[in-house]
């Protein structure tokens, strides 16, 4: 009888020495799979980026959620507050763009934000940056390689001017002068913006701009288009005046204001140095 009752409460105990087993080994397995497949930029709750975070939730709710929620959810038109877009997936890069450059915080809802001095510094702009960041994935701020075009070739600069007039001109001019678009928007003038900032730019599409993802146009093509950009700042004018490389329209008015009147002005300048004929006016009368 011993020996049956020990044979039969020996696969009783090794059956649960064996499910013990296997769920330790299911934790195990479990932990490393969050290990691993835990974003790089998380970080524990007591780490710089979470106060990084936190500082960046807190003036996000001072300074942005009365437009754009509480949550970033993106804000509704009513007496109280403005429409803003939900900011859920726009990225880092994004916030980045826009408060750097003050165009957010928006004073009003207009047609399109101008740009504007910045609202906050650096640190508070990326920690901005990192709250919205830390809501939904999207494209993150770059590294300061990936639009140094301290390297950059004649031939990056040749096929930079090919990319910006095909896919940029249509809106910024030939010339990166910026110009006017429908519903009272605009496209601004690339005369005075930043590699990064335009960098920043064609990886998120601010306003009516579309987005030019490293999948649409590579990294190298990006920088490429800066090349170019920052080559048409050194341009010389033939002519001695850009006219603001407007093309044709600013010049044909130049043309008719200046050049017609000069020639009016001239015409009168000779019709009033005709000699007169003494007393003419006198002898048609008599005849």
């Amino acid at each position: 009888m011993r020996d049956a009752d020990s044979g039969t409460a020996r696969p009783v105990r090794r059956g649960r020495v064996a499910r013990s087993l296997v769920v330790g080994v299911a934790l195990v397995i479990v932990g490393f799979a969050y290990a691993v497949l835990l974003p790089g930029g998380a970080a524990g709750a007591d780490g710089p980026q979470s106060d990084q975070i936190d500082e960046g939730r807190r003036l996000f709710a001072v300074g942005c959620s009365s437009c754009h929620g509480l949550h970033a959810e993106g804000g509704t038109n009513g007496e109280d507050r403005l429409a803003g877009p939900s900011l859920l997936g726009v990225g880092a890069a994004a916030v980045e763009f826009q408060v750097s450059t003050g165009r957010m915080p928006a004073a009003q809802p207009n047609a399109q934000i101008p740009r504007k001095p910045p609202v906050y510094n650096e640190q508070e702009t990326a920690a901005l940056a990192a709250y919205i960041a830390s809501l939904a994935p999207g494209p993150a701020v770059p590294a300061s390689e990936a639009y140094d075009i301290s390297k950059a070739t004649q031939e990056d600069v040749v096929r930079g001017g090919e990319l910006f007039r095909t896919n940029c001109t249509a809106c910024h001019n030939f010339a990166g002068r910026g110009g006017a678009l429908p519903n009272g928007r605009y496209a601004p003038s690339l005369m005075d913006v930043t590699p990064r900032n335009i960098y920043l730019a064609m990886l998120t599409g601010p306003q009516q701009m579309p987005v030019f993802s490293d999948q649409v146009l590579l990294p190298e093509d990006k920088r490429a288009v800066i090349a170019y950009i920052m080559a048409l700042r050194e341009q010389p004018d033939p002519g001695g005046f850009g006219l603001g490389r407007l093309g044709p329209v600013s010049e044909g008015l130049w043309g008719w204001l200046v050049g017609i009147g000069l020639l009016v002005v001239v015409a009168v300048w000779i019709g009033a140095k005709v000699p007169r004929i003494p007393g003419g006016k006198n002898r048609t009368a008599h005849k």
